[in-house]
Order: structure tokens, then C-alpha cells, then sequence
């Protein structure tokens, strides 16, 4: 039997500590219906035995204490609220107990925002993870050890895994269930709880806002300026004699403050663009392709597909108002 604990941090989101639990106890249920044991030997733990979540709506009763349990499969660290530094904070009496069952030989999935409790023990360094793409900027800044890959919606790093943002902590828990109870049990549990068990990319769901928590002055002039003249055709060199700055000097200094090159920056910024002309207005692809600047096709539709996981058209019928409230 596999034990699985569920930490409950204070300021938790409800969700992500019922979901998984519901969902491996639907596992439990259905080897019952087939006469086979239980799988899963599932507990909530937690610092106390009450413990508030959802700021302070609810408060989860846990039988047992992180003293109590030295021995376990699986630690799921659930998402929490609010600011991520004030959550890690909250819940720092948590971190030598992980540390503690990772060494014991326990893996370790964090949910959601949970991504931030997990990067401060220390066991993702220098290895990636995934969380709500929402709160990247502020996990590479707190975490800079940690090789983000905010687009992910799992990663498995040797038994320790992370999930994107929000609800995408399902598609984790239905990863761990295949592999403790294989793939029929996890189309299963995905037909039950009606989950899609194949999204691999939260790209779709990001909304760019370029880092500018940093402290390089002629940095944020040139995010501004790319973000007010998106249309155009900006070149590095021309940003470079804009700031005085040396073409190699600007493209170091801007990658180290907001995490992507020049090049990547213009391009997620004229996609974000586009993302909202086609979510928002009638324009056909080719009109909102010309107003966000791109002028061939070709490379316009590859850099949407790359950045989105999703066409231009693709994108368009599947998020633009009008088209979506048409019967």
C-alpha cells in the first residue's frame, strides 16, 4: 500500500488538498468494486491539528502532525494563497520535515503555488519545476537556483514533481495515479472526475506581463518602449543607441533582469498583442497579424503556435467572445 500524506500549510487553497484526496480515494473505491484492496493509504498533516486556509474562510481538521509521521510514500504540498513570500513564511516549519521524507525516500509533488514551499527546501536546485505562470516572475526572482519552465503543466524530476497553475494540479494527481495504478486506472479516474488527461502546456492560458521587479533603470526604458511601440519593427541596435549602451552589454543585463532575450521579449509582447485582438475583435488573422507588426505570415502563425501551443485561427475560435456566445 502506498502512503500518501497531504500537507495542509496555512493559507492553503481548499481545492488542492480535497482534490487529490478525493481522487485517490476514488481509486480505493473502484479496486473495491473489483474486489482488489485499497491502493492508497491516504492522511492529512499538518503543523496543528486546525489549520485555516482559503484566508481564513475554512480551517482543516488534520488527525495527525508532521511529529507524527517519519515514514511515507509520497508528500503532496498543496497551492497556497496570497503573497508567496508571506505563505513560505507561514508555513517554514514545514520545510525540514520535507527535506527530512525526500531523504527517508518519500517523492514530493507540489500543486500550484505549493511550487514555492518546495523551492525552499533547497531539493529543486538546479532542477526544474513548473507553477501558475502568473506567479513566475516572482519565483525566479525568490528562486533563481530553480530552472522555471512556466508552460509546463508537470514536471517529473526523479520523484519530485511540480504542476501548473490553478486546476492543472489535476493533471499531476492523474500522472501519479497511472503510475502507481497504471493507465486504465488513470482514463478512468480522468472519465470520472472529467478531467483531460492529455494537456501537457498551460501556453494558452499565459498572460505575458514582463518582469520590471528589478532594479536596471534603462532595463525597464526598454521594456517600456517595446511595449508602447510594438507595432513596429524594433531592433536590438536600435535599443542599444536609445540606452548607450553596447549591443552585447544591453542583451546580458536585459536577460538577467527579466528572464527572456530582447528578441523573445518584442515577440511576447506582439503576441500578447494578438492574443487579444483575436480573443476581443472580428479582424481576420492576416488584419491582426499586420497591427501587432509581423509581416510574414509563416513566421507570425510558428512564433504564435510556440508561444501558445495553439494557432492564430485555432486561438481565435476558441477564446474570441463573439464566436464563443454564438449557438
Amino acid at each position: 500500500m502506498k502512503h500518501i500524506t497531504i500537507l495542509v500549510p496555512k493559507g492553503a487553497i481548499l481545492g488542492s488538498i480535497e482534490g487529490p484526496r478525493l481522487v485517490f480515494a476514488e481509486v480505493n473505491a473502484l479496486l473495491g468494486r473489483m474486489g482488489r484492496p485499497p491502493l492508497f493509504d491516504i492522511q492529512l498533516v499538518g503543523l496543528t491539528h486546525e489549520t485555516p486556509v482559503c484566508g481564513g474562510l475554512y480551517a482543516v481538521y488534520t488527525p495527525l502532525l508532521t511529529t507524527d509521521v517519519t515514514q511515507t510514500d509520497l508528500v503532496i504540498i498543496p497551492a497556497v494563497d496570497g503573497d508567496p513570500a508571506q505563505a513560505l513564511a507561514n508555513n517554514r516549519a514545514f520545510l525540514p520535515w520535507i527535506i527530512a521524507r525526500h531523504k527517508a525516500g518519500a517523492e514530493i509533488a507540489s500543486l500550484c503555488m505549493g511550487a514555492f514551499l518546495l523551492a525552499a527546501t533547497g531539493l529543486i536546485d538546479g532542477r526544474h519545476c513548473t507553477t501558475h505562470w502568473a506567479a513566475a516572475n516572482d519565483f525566479r526572482r525568490m528562486f533563481p537556483a530553480v530552472e522555471l519552465l512556466e508552460n509546463q503543466v508537470i514536471t517529473d524530476e526523479h520523484g519530485i514533481y511540480s504542476s501548473g497553475g490553478a486546476f492543472s494540479y489535476l493533471n499531476l494527481v492523474l500522472y501519479l495515479v497511472e503510475k502507481f495504478a497504471g493507465r486504465e486506472m488513470a482514463v478512468v479516474c480522468a472519465k470520472v472526475f472529467q478531467i483531460d488527461i492529455e494537456r501537457v502546456s498551460q501556453s494558452a492560458f499565459i498572460m505575458f506581463n514582463g518582469q520590471k521587479e528589478h532594479g536596471d533603470e534603462p532595463i525597464k526604458k526598454a521594456q517600456a518602449f517595446i511595449e508602447g511601440n510594438y507595432q513596429d519593427k524594433i531592433t536590438v541596435e536600435q535599443l542599444a543607441d536609445m540606452l548607450a549602451l553596447g549591443r552585447r552589454n544591453l542583451e546580458r543585463r536585459f536577460k538577467k533582469a527579466t528572464a527572456n532575450s530582447v528578441v523573445e521579449y518584442i515577440q511576447r509582447v506582439k503576441i500578447e498583442a494578438a492574443k487579444n485582438s483575436l480573443e476581443s475583435s472580428r479582424e481576420n488573422v492576416n488584419e491582426v497579424m499586420y497591427q501587432v507588426g509581423y509581416t510574414d505570415p509563416k513566421a507570425f502563425r510558428s512564433t504564435f503556435k510556440r508561444l501558445t501551443g495553439l494557432s492564430p485561427k485555432q486561438y481565435r475560435n476558441k477564446y474570441n467572445r463573439d464566436l464563443v456566445a454564438t449557438p
